[in-house]
């Protein structure tokens, strides 16, 4: 049936496909298989020909038009969204996406925003860029809070990651066209879905775990009692991601789903993002300009480590921004405990700062 000529992201396409109602089988095959390909060769399934030859029809319509396929079994696959148990199978992207690097922030919000959820969503974004060197903002390109935050982003120069529910053919709303254009220089568009995805109800609902998934942070600015920001909200506390809101005044209809998160403790109050660096235990472009102590910190130190621990500390000196616990244990090629065990002993003695959603990073 297959031609063996092929080779990955073919077989991940046709896996992603043959799968695509069916997430936790063709993620279970994975990690029994350890490929796609080797995957495809051991199942037996209805259409799979058909799946194949919608396959081959997807990799010459994404080489065509310059699109990048980021596969589990690819090293540079977000590793944020690595961790997520229902996490995409494949992913296609447009334009510069580097959904690994430095602080990952996702705003949502209602699509029906008032000038104030505009505004503080604007004011937010800014002041993120003011104050952190490196800093990335995810949402959904949708209409109100989403648009308002990509907006923000592409204003200060910053990238930022539009996550749609349909293929890359096409741009939903068409209005926002030259927002993903403008897009694709910091930034650009990533998605699951393979071209000729329509965007319908269910697909919205399904991308909101890439938005929840790939952050650090997860900020909601506005949102009804009811709706898809609070969907992602919840998938952002299935993560184990750092969730916080805006309050608003309790007659305000938009208020009303913030406060909810708020009162019941399932996010963090914020008013800016001093609230969110400060939760979040980010260095902030003023620390780094503070005199350092690394060398009086180190003395002495080093010779008592291990040479797990030391390897560990040299991987989190080249990373800024810190680096996810999963990230060393592939980068270290070390069994999950030996670095999680060793990065305690590394806090401990104040080498290392553990942050929110499972991050480190070197103190210097």
């Amino acid at each position: 049936m297959v031609n063996d000529q092929m080779v990955n992201p073919l077989y991940d396409i046709a896996l992603s496909l043959l799968y695509r109602t069916r997430l936790r089988k063709g993620l279970a095959l994975l990690d029994r298989y350890g490929s796609a390909e080797e995957a495809w060769r051991h199942i037996d399934e209805p259409d799979m020909q058909t799946n194949w030859d919608r396959a081959q029809q997807e990799l010459e319509w994404i080489q065509a038009h310059g699109i990048r396929v980021w596969s589990l079994s690819d090293e540079n696959y977000p590793y944020r969204l690595r961790q997520c148990p229902d996490r995409p199978m494949i992913l296609y992207s447009k334009g510069n996406v580097l959904p690994s690097d430095g602080h990952i922030v996702s705003i949502v919000g209602t699509r029906r925003a008032t000038e104030r959820g505009k505004e503080l969503t604007q004011t937010l974004v800014r002041e993120l860029h003011e104050k952190l060197e490196q800093v990335t903002i995810v949402s959904g390109g949708a209409y109100g809070i989403d648009i308002a935050a990509h907006r923000a982003a592409i204003k200060a120069g910053i990238p930022t990651i539009i996550v749609p529910a349909h293929g890359l053919d096409r741009i939903y709303p068409y209005q926002h066209r030259q927002d993903a254009i403008a897009a694709l220089e910091h930034g650009g568009l990533l998605t699951e879905f393979p071209s000729g995805t329509e965007p319908i109800a269910p697909y919205f609902i399904q991308r909101n775990r890439i938005v929840a998934g790939l952050a650090d942070a997860v900020v909601v600015v506005e949102s009804k009692e009811r709706g898809g920001s609070l969907v992602t909200a919840q998938m952002a506390c299935d993560y184990d991601r750092e969730l916080f809101a805006f309050p608003g005044r309790p007659t305000d209809e938009t208020a009303r789903g913030c406060n909810n998160l708020i009162c019941s403790n399932k996010a963090q109050l914020i008013n800016g993002a001093d609230d969110l660096i400060q939760a979040m235990q980010w260095e902030t472009r003023a620390d780094n300009l503070k005199p350092s102590n690394l060398q009086t910190t180190m003395v002495g130190l080093l010779d008592d480590l291990s040479s797990t621990q030391q390897a560990i500390l040299a991987k989190l000196q080249e990373a800024e921004d810190g680096l996810h616990i999963n990230l060393l244990v592939m980068e270290l090629c070390q069994p999950y405990e030996q670095v999680s065990s060793d990065l305690v002993m590394l806090e401990i003695q104040g080498l290392v700062r553990s942050l929110p959603g499972g991050i480190y990073r070197f103190v210097r």
